[in-house]
């Protein structure tokens, strides 16, 4: 049974750092894409970042792009979110999410086949 756990989200100020966790069980993620989604209030889920856990390609949301990096540590089977540079355009629920990589890095929720429960981030003006 796959389960995904995020941690690390709170409140910041803008231009702060925060860096969220998921931690992934019951697969082998070596074959596996993992990715951050968030959902704003009033606002439908959004892509935020993608990484081919076995090539480490990533790929981001326009939006995020050169503040935000994902990563993962193979030793804790654990993904990372590390995001600078906040703007309170941030805040959301962060989801992380995972899918079998039959190729190439998605961007739709539906290509997701596991989830988090979620963790709040809150950026402050």
């Amino acid at each position: 049974q796959v389960q995904l756990v995020e941690s690390g989200g709170g409140l910041a100020q803008a231009g702060g750092s925060l860096r969220l966790s998921c931690a992934a069980s019951g697969r082998t993620f070596s074959t596996y894409v993992m990715a951050w989604f968030r959902q704003a209030p009033g606002k439908a889920r959004e892509f935020v970042a993608a990484l081919g856990w076995s090539t480490g390609s990533t790929d981001y949301a326009d939006s995020v792009k050169g503040r935000f990096t994902i990563s993962r540590d193979n030793t804790k089977n654990t993904v990372y979110l590390q995001m600078n540079s906040l703007k309170p355009e941030d805040t959301a629920v962060y989801y992380c999410a995972a899918a079998y990589d039959y190729g190439g890095l998605r961007r739709y929720e539906y290509e997701y086949d596991y989830w988090g429960q979620g963790t709040q981030v809150t950026v402050s003006s």
